[in-house]
């Protein structure tokens, strides 16, 4: 299983979050850089994968409640796939 920690501290703004997810977590060139391609991607992820999240407070200072909708996402892929495993620290 692949471990990924991702710092929310390098997510300063929408274009640079989906740039750097893009980075960690080895998403294909055609990755649409929002929201919905992210699910996309994580809800049919076939590879067993545990994502970290660190510095959960500054992903909320730098996008607002984009932040939050980013979490939500990683959140309901990991409750639909068996395969992701989501972590706040």
């Amino acid at each position: 299983m692949d471990e990924i920690f991702l710092d929310c501290n390098k997510m300063t703004s929408k274009s640079e979050a989906h740039k750097y997810l893009k980075e960690m977590l080895n998403l294909p060139d055609y990755y649409g850089n929002n929201l919905d391609a992210l699910w996309d991607i994580l809800s049919t992820k076939s590879k067993m994968i545990s994502i970290f999240l660190l510095h959960e407070e500054k992903l909320y200072e730098n996008l607002g409640e984009y932040g939050k909708k980013l979490i939500n996402t990683f959140e309901d892929a990991a409750g639909l796939n068996g395969n992701i495993q989501f972590t706040k620290m």
